[in-house]
Formats: structure tokens, C-alpha cells, sequence
């Protein structure tokens, strides 16, 4: 049976999920190895470029404008901000950088403009480019392939059942158009989700079941664990225990082989020999650095010597190639004359 498959059925992606732990971890390791370099994970740096005052009502977001979480808001970094700090994550061995702005969706004006100034500038610095701006159309998506943006992160968070129970402002489809926009620009789709939210195994189930019957996985898919944030609808919710975090890494890994898997937000709250296990069940792909956009992070040093330790290596950028420049050699094949 081919590995890559975009026809699973929630029944049989429950069925590798409700797995013995140590059973699913073997199967996830044992993939993983068929599809990439074991031991390879990529360091990626976020930067939140524009802070706080969001409109939408996310219960886990200290940006939401409506939560008293303590969170300043600050306007658009300047350029020479910005291309410091992606020089500092390159120097600290990371192969893309990330640029986060709280936004509910992209508007065509001044900031926009800046903003592909900074795709293009960081570009320049051998790194891959990746940004979450909130909603972007059509448009928006091929301005940001025109500038040479790597990589998109939009997050469908949960199933699309439990949605609604986290999220009012925006739907579950607003997110898959923003998705399928930048699919059609040729940009590398980043999407993953938040377990935490008060959602049943069932939720994570639908969750993966969205993203692996996608017509393309996503490139990267960023498993998160719920930060809970004091002044957010979440604060109270119990932390997610470690054997869940490696049952939703596993499980990806084995329904999207080719994906990159990233254990994301959370980490700081897991121990070397928990991230070792992350990382066996098929997790490639890390942030590194203090902060993820406002929440903690494990640092460079710590992760640095995480690598040393558990015989690591980081992932060079451009490694599998750069998806807009694919796109375009693709696009020219097909104007080509028979």
C-alpha cells in the first residue's frame, strides 16, 4: 500500500492513533526513517513583528485585544529590527525564520508593503522565509510568492466540530481558503494544531483527518500543546500530559509521512528524555529561541546542546528545494509548446 495517501478515513486514522503507545511509536520511527534522514531536525526562529490588539477571540491567545493577559501592543517592527534578529536565529543555527504579526487577516496597505520588504531582505540572508499574518486571499498569497516567501503558517487549531467552541470570529473554512490560496500561489503550506482546547481524542482525530486528506499535506505540520495564559477562556485547562503530545506526533507522522512534523509550543515544558521521545515518534522539526511570538521557549544553548546529546543535526535551508521557484518551473513546463 502506497504510504502517501490524501483518502484516509477517520476510522482508519483512529485506528493507528488508539495504538499501544510503544507499538505506535515503532511504527512512526519506522516511517519516518523510509521518508527522511534520521536524525535531521530543522531549527526554525518566530518573530512576532507586530504585537497584540488582534481582533479575533481565540481562547488561547494573549494577543486577543478583549483578554487582560498582560500583553503590550506594539506597532510593525522597523526593517533593520527585524533582519538583527533574523541574523542572531541564523547564528544560532536555525534554517528558517518565521515572522508573526497579529493581524485577523492581511490588508492591502503601507504594513503589507513592509512586510514583503522583509520577506525579500531575510531572503537575502540564505534563510527560509516563513510568515502568519491571519486570512490572506488570492492576491495577497501571490504577492507574497512574488517577494520569494518560503513558507505560510495558517493552523486549523482543532476539528472542524469543535471549532466553534474556541474560535467565533473566523470560521474553519476562512482557514482552509487562506490555506488553499497560498497552495496556489506555489508558497509551502504550514498547518497544524493545538491539543489542550478541551477537545476529545475524537477532535484530534478529525483534526489529523483534515489535514491528511488535504489534495497536498501540508510541508510542515506544528503539533502544539496548550500554553495556558492567565486572562484567556483557557487558562484554567488542564495541561496536556506528555504520552498525548507523543500519540498526536506519532500519529501525524504516519498519515503524512512526507510532512515535516513540529513539536512546537509546549516543549518548554518537557524534559530531554520527553523530547527524545518526541523525536523517535517522528518529530522533525523544532522552534528554537526564548519566545514563540509571546509565550516561552527553550533556548538556542538548551536546544544546542539537546542536539549534542541525542546526536542530532540541524537541517540546512532549501534542503527540499524552494516551492515558489518549483511552482514556477511548473508553470512553464505547462505553457510549453507539445
Amino acid at each position: 500500500m502506497n504510504d502517501i495517501r490524501n483518502n484516509w478515513t477517520r476510522e482508519e486514522i483512529a485506528e493507528i492513533f488508539d495504538r499501544p503507545l510503544l507499538s505506535l511509536v515503532l511504527d512512526a520511527a519506522m516511517m519516518h526513517r523510509k521518508y527522511h534522514t534520521f536524525g535531521e531536525v530543522q531549527i526554525s526562529s518566530l518573530l512576532s513583528i507586530k504585537t497584540g490588539g488582534c481582533s479575533e477571540d481565540c481562547g488561547y491567545c494573549p494577543q486577543a485585544a478583549r483578554y487582560q493577559t498582560g500583553v503590550k501592543v506594539e506597532a510593525l517592527m522597523q526593517l533593520d529590527e527585524v533582519l538583527v534578529a533574523a541574523g542572531k536565529a541564523k547564528a544560532g543555527g536555525a534554517s528558517r525564520f518565521c515572522m508573526g504579526a497579529a493581524w485577523r487577516q492581511v490588508r492591502d496597505n503601507s504594513d503589507f508593503d513592509r512586510v514583503l520588504e522583509m520577506v525579500k531582505e531575510v531572503n537575502k540572508l540564505d534563510l527560509e522565509v516563513c510568515c502568519t499574518l491571519g486570512m490572506v486571499n488570492e492576491y495577497q498569497a501571490q504577492r507574497l510568492a512574488d517577494a520569494g516567501l518560503y513558507a505560510y503558517n495558517h493552523n486549523i487549531d482543532t476539528s472542524a466540530e469543535h471549532y466553534h467552541e474556541v474560535i467565533t470570529t473566523r470560521t474553519y473554512d476562512d482557514r482552509l481558503n487562506t490555506i488553499a490560496n497560498v497552495r496556489k500561489a506555489g508558497i509551502s503550506v504550514c498547518s497544524g494544531g493545538i491539543i489542550g482546547l478541551g477537545e476529545t481524542n475524537d477532535d484530534r482525530i478529525g483534526m489529523l483527518h483534515t489535514l491528511a486528506t488535504m489534495a497536498m499535506h501540508p510541508e510542515s505540520v506544528p503539533v502544539n500543546a496548550l500554553v495556558p495564559v492567565e486572562g484567556t477562556p483557557l487558562a484554567e485547562n488542564k495541561k496536556v500530559s506528555f504520552d498525548e503530545l507523543v500519540r498526536m506526533i506519532a500519529t501525524a507522522r504516519i498519515v503524512m509521512p512526507n510532512s515535516a512534523v513540529r513539536l512546537s509550543a509546549g516543549r518548554l515544558e518537557l524534559s530531554l528524555a520527553e523530547q527524545a521521545m518526541c523525536f523517535m515518534a517522528g518529530a522533525n522539526s523544532i522552534f528554537a529561541g526564548d519566545k514563540l511570538l509571546t509565550t516561552p521557549n527553550p533556548e538556542f544553548n538548551a536546544d544546542m546542546e539537546m542536539f549534542r546529546i541525542l546526536g542530532l543535526k540541524p537541517k540546512a535551508a532549501f534542503a527540499d528545494g524552494h516551492p515558489v521557484k518549483r511552482q514556477a518551473e511548473v508553470n512553464s513546463m505547462e505553457h510549453e509548446p507539445c
